[in-house]
């Protein structure tokens, strides 16, 4: 069996502000506490374990893989909270969705500046 992610730590300033800011864009419940942790589980049964961090947060990046339903809903929730999001990993195309592999994406940075993106397609395919 290949390996599983099984979570990851998210560092942030707060750990419960971080996480509730991924919960509301993608209408999941409260983070729950475990331990140290504000943890998101996640559908495919990765859990992000947000901890909070006092010395140099360093970005990460974010995919998520969602269907075109949940893709609507999560951008309308950047459009109404108007957050400033992007077609592109450099930033370099504002306000505006990327329509790449078949599929829609979409960037934004979170409050600790992690590179949070939603595709509705994934980028990776298998080969035949």
């Amino acid at each position: 069996m290949p390996a599983r992610l099984d979570h990851t730590i998210v560092r942030s300033r707060d750990r419960f502000a971080a996480a509730r800011f991924l919960t509301e864009l993608i209408g999941e419940p409260e983070p729950r506490p475990f331990g140290p942790f504000a943890s998101v589980p996640l559908a495919n049964g990765v859990t992000l374990d947000y901890l909070d961090d006092e010395g140099d947060i360093v970005s990460q990046h974010l995919a998520f893989l969602v269907a075109e339903d949940e893709f609507d809903e999560i951008f309308g929730r950047i459009v109404k909270g108007e957050l400033p999001y992007w077609a592109d990993p450099y930033h370099r195309t504002p306000q505006e969705i990327n329509h790449l592999h078949g599929g829609r994406g979409v960037y934004l940075e979170d409050p600790d500046g992690h590179s949070i993106e939603f595709i509705t397609h994934t980028y990776v395919t298998e080969s035949s």
